[in-house]
């Protein structure tokens, strides 16, 4: 009799605690399985206008075919994206907000310098890629500079005078110049601005000789910038003839995603959904289109190729900064 009381308090206690994990999370199967039933909420951490945010527009509206509810995009930039990183990473884990990684140093370089509200590996689920941003170093199309290596001739003639402008210091633009900078034995002067469109619009005016982060495509195909180097780790079928840095001999990696990502504690099956979605959206033509005409690549990962690309990523840059001295 007290075996069987036992056994009865043991399957009580199991069907208590089970009971409480599912309402305590938010959701119920029952939940899960109606998902969704009401709008998406999308954070964008980028101003309104720019390439990844015109890009996460166009996956969408395609992703909302599959999903049979509206995504609502919403921007929160700022922080170099450790705004809209956290607002992604702190939300409740349900499906219904979900957000945007289109700015690396928020995962990669940022929490090594500051105290962020988030961890990038154990806050954040990786539901898939789709994109990469377009990132270079861009002189004024009239400037003396044809290429990059122009720009390192100048900057060892002229110790602090080569200045560039970047959307923030710690930025993953930034690292990079450095360690180019490092590597060559040259000092530049580095010009933090607050957005992309604010330096290209200092380069315009001469206030900088040249800009390193996203570029517009349109100010080079009219003329107006010229792009010297093109910040990526594999070339680009958009720019053919435009160099990354392993070709001009630096191996420094350039990591760069624009893709989906929701809360760490987001059910596996509403996860599933979401990643089927957003795949299926990106075949479709409307959105192959759209991104021909941003210039934007197509860049695929799923759920686990990006998790392990963005937690490599993660240890690889933490320990450059510490071997750089930059961080402890």
């Amino acid at each position: 009799m007290n075996i069987r009381f036992q056994n009865l308090t043991r399957v009580l206690y199991f069907c208590f605690i089970l009971t409480f994990l599912l309402t305590s999370s938010g959701y119920s199967q029952e939940e899960t399985a109606k998902y969704p039933s009401r709008p998406i909420t999308f954070i964008d951490p980028m101003l309104p206008g720019n390439s990844g945010d015109l890009a996460i527009r166009l996956l969408g509206k395609e992703a909302e075919k599959y999903l049979g509810q509206p995504i609502v995009v919403v921007n929160k930039p700022g922080g170099g994206g450790t705004i809209g990183a956290a607002a992604i990473a702190n939300a409740k884990p349900d499906g219904y907000t979900i957000g945007q990684s289109s700015v690396a140093a928020s995962l990669f370089v940022i929490p090594y310098f500051e105290k962020v509200p988030y961890h990038p590996t154990k806050d954040l689920r990786q539901i898939m890629q789709y994109s990469a941003p377009n990132f270079g170093v861009i002189v004024k199309a009239d400037s003396p500079f044809k290429s990059f290596m122009d720009l390192i001739a100048y900057a060892r003639q002229n110790p602090k005078k080569l200045t560039y402008g970047t959307n923030g210091p710690n930025s993953l633009s930034n690292l990079l110049m450095e360690q180019i900078a490092k590597k060559e034995g040259v000092q530049f002067t580095h010009i933090p601005f607050k957005s992309s469109p604010d330096f290209q619009t200092a380069l315009l005016g001469g206030h900088v000789l040249f800009t390193a982060g996203d570029f517009s495509h349109s100010l080079i195909e009219s003329g107006q910038t010229k792009l010297v180097l093109l910040l990526a780790e594999q070339p680009r079928v958009e720019y053919p003839q435009i160099p990354i840095p392993k070709d001009i001999g630096y191996e420094i990696p350039f990591p760069g995603m624009i893709s989906v990502t929701a809360p760490k504690g987001i059910p596996d099956e509403i996860a599933k959904k979401l990643e089927e979605a957003f795949t299926k959206g990106m075949k479709e033509q409307a959105f192959l289109k759209g991104m021909k005409d941003l210039r934007l690549p197509i860049v695929y990962r799923n759920s686990k190729e990006l998790s392990d690309y963005v937690a490599h990523n993660y240890e690889f840059f933490g320990k450059l900064l510490k071997d750089s001295g930059l961080t402890k």
